[in-house]
Parts: structure tokens; C-alpha cells; sequence
């Protein structure tokens, strides 16, 4: 049963990684004007959709494979992962279902309130759910290793943690702007890596446990 549940969290955390730098590469085709609406935030917001299924079962099998007086540092990062799922999965399933296809039609008017734009119901909904997976990654810690592979793994836990106080500043700036934006650039480097990181700790983990 472990290696099977290192497996499943060894293949979700891959596809987690792999949907978070397929965001990040369309991030900045759309910062580079190569992608233009609507294709730029039907990509945007489905490679972040994306990210969501396989991060929870990351983390899932991450809280699993812990030894038992380190469960409650996983079950903490395990109950803030499933709030930033909730936020983030309402706000791209609306703008997916119900905001890019009234704007395509011309109905922009009649869903203004539900567009993700600085400062709306949804840009906050978004910042909710990537503070909460910092705050999942800062819970994670101690739950990791200080040596070894694991020291690696508590490292870049520590380095997306560090850079959650950074995206909080480009959501609740007063002023939004592309340079603002930059600002949170760092977290398409730790995020992915985190992610990637774990990944490979739980399939170390469960060959350890098997053998």
C-alpha cells in the first residue's frame, strides 16, 4: 500500500509540476503579447486548473508517507492546500464556464462582477488560494528531513514560503501594474520546484518503506 500511495503522489506532484510551468511559459507569451484573448486566458486559466487535482493528491500522499509524530505538520499543509483548491478551482471554473464565453459574445456588461481583474470578488479568490499554498509549503516543513535528499526538499519548501509574502504584495498593492507583477516572478520558480521536489522525496520514501 505505501509504494502504491508513493507512486500516486510521486505521478500527481510530476503532472503539478509540469501544469505549473505550462503556466508560467503562457504567463509570459501573454506579458509578450504572443497570446491575445481569448486563447491567452483559456490557457492561463485551464494550465491553473490543472495544477489543482494533482497538488492535492501530492500533498495527500505526502501526509501518508509521514511518520506519525510528524502528521500534524502535514495535515496543517494538507487543510490549507484544499483551501487554496476551493478558491482557486471557483474562480477559474466562472472564468472558464461563465466569464471568457460572455466576453467572446460580447455580453462583458452582464458578467463584469465575476471578470478577474485587479482588486475584484475573483482576484482576491485567487489570492486567497496561492497564500494558502505558501502557507501549505511553510506547514510542510517540518515534516521534511534535515539532511540527505530531504534537506534539498526543506530547502525549496522554505524558498516558495519565503516568496508567498512577495505574491500577497501584487495582489493587495493599491496600484496594480506589469512591473508590480514581476515582483511575484520568483514564485514561478519555487512553486514548480516545490512541487517537483516533494514528488521525488515520496517516491525515495516509498522505496525506503519497501525495502
Amino acid at each position: 500500500m505505501t509504494r502504491s500511495i508513493a507512486n500516486v503522489g510521486y505521478g500527481s506532484g510530476i503532472a503539478a509540476f509540469a501544469a505549473a510551468v505550462a503556466y508560467v511559459g503562457v504567463q509570459l507569451l501573454q506579458m509578450a503579447g504572443v497570446l491575445t484573448f481569448p486563447a491567452d486566458e483559456i490557457l492561463i486559466y485551464g494550465t491553473s486548473l490543472c495544477i489543482v487535482v494533482p497538488f492535492i493528491l501530492e500533498m495527500l500522499a505526502f501526509h501518508h508517507l509521514t511518520p506519525p509524530d510528524k502528521r500534524f505538520w502535514t495535515h496543517a499543509a494538507l487543510i490549507f492546500t484544499v483551501i487554496y483548491a476551493v478558491f482557486v478551482t471557483a474562480n477559474y471554473v466562472v472564468q472558464l464556464a461563465t466569464v471568457v464565453p460572455a466576453k467572446m459574445g460580447g455580453g462583458t456588461d452582464a458578467i463584469r462582477v465575476l471578470e478577474q481583474t485587479p482588486h475584484s470578488l475573483f482576484w482576491d479568490y485567487d489570492a486567497v488560494g496561492y497564500i494558502a499554498m505558501g502557507l501549505a509549503s511553510l506547514f510542510a516543513v517540518p515534516a521534511v528531513g534535515r539532511a540527505g535528499f530531504e534537506r534539498r526538499v526543506r530547502m525549496a519548501l522554505i524558498a516558495n514560503t519565503l516568496v508567498t509574502p512577495l505574491v500577497s504584495i501584487v495582489y493587495f498593492y493599491p496600484t496594480f501594474s506589469t512591473r508590480l507583477l514581476l515582483l511575484g516572478f520568483p514564485w514561478a520558480i519555487t512553486a514548480p520546484l516545490f512541487m517537483l521536489m516533494v514528488a521525488i522525496m515520496l517516491r525515495k520514501r516509498g522505496l525506503a518503506e519497501a525495502n
